[in-house]
Formats: C-alpha cells, sequence, structure tokens
C-alpha cells in the first residue's frame, strides 16, 4: 500500500485470480494495516491488480462496464513479460499518480510497452458530471 495525495493506493501482485475472490475484494475497500505494535484500517482509493495471465473476461468486465469501479481500479497483463516479451497490457482508467509512476517504472526501468489493450467507451457526461471526485470503492 502507498499514500499518495491524501489517498491510499494498493497493488495486489497475484498468482492467479478468481472472479468471486475479485469480487469480494472490491466491495470492501477498507484495508488494516500495521502501525508500530498496533493497526490502523483505512479506505483504499485505488486498487492495482497485476497479473501474470490474462484476466478473465468477467473480472475485466466488471471493472469496464461500472463507472465506479473503471475510475478506481486497473488491471496490469503481465503474461507477456512472464513469457520473455517486454509488454504489458492494462485497463487503467483511473488518475492515480501511483499506478502512473508504476507504469513509467515499468517503461524506463524494464524497456517494457504498456499497451492500453482494454479500452473503455466514455462515460456519458451525466455520469461524469454527477459521480463525485473520490468514490469509494465499495458500497
Amino acid at each position: 500500500m502507498i499514500e499518495a495525495e491524501n489517498e491510499w493506493h494498493k497493488f495486489f501482485w497475484i498468482r492467479s485470480l478468481h472472479t468471486n475472490t475479485f469480487r469480494k475484494v472490491i466491495m470492501n475497500s477498507l484495508c488494516s494495516m500495521r502501525e508500530g505494535i498496533s493497526y490502523k484500517t483505512v479506505r483504499l482509493s485505488y486498487m492495482a491488480w497485476v497479473l501474470p495471465e490474462k484476466p478473465s473476461e468477467s473480472i475485466t468486465r466488471t471493472v469496464a462496464e461500472e463507472p465506479r469501479f473503471s475510475r478506481k481500479i486497473a488491471i496490469y497483463d503481465l503474461r507477456d513479460v512472464y513469457a520473455g516479451r517486454p509488454l504489458c497490457l492494462k485497463l487503467n482508467e483511473t488518475k492515480s499518480v501511483v499506478f502512473q509512476e508504476f507504469e513509467k517504472f515499468l517503461s524506463i526501468e524494464y524497456d517494457i510497452k504498456i499497451q492500453p489493450i482494454y479500452t473503455l467507451p466514455p462515460l456519458p457526461p451525466e455520469i461524469g458530471a454527477s459521480q463525485p471526485e473520490k468514490l469509494s470503492l465499495g458500497n
């Protein structure tokens, strides 16, 4: 987890992602972390899922079809990188400065090309205008 600009960003670097697990995690944006000898709970502003395999269509559809998720959740498909080809496919419509830095890091340090393979249609004006800027990932 990384705090930047008063928002919490969390990376999930996971070998295999099941749809039910994904849905349960994104619906609960609270996350506890150790702070000294105690714990504190924070609300995640953004989540990035970094995967060594192609995410299922149901996972990408969950993010792509729901604006409150597409603005807060990024998916990085590194299967080509794991196969020795410097290409990362992404679904990232967030405004996360941390995820932007992550993409720069992959590009600069490892010469990995970041390609937005999953594209989302633009939001209708009434949805973009009516949604508050800081949405919770959960309910």
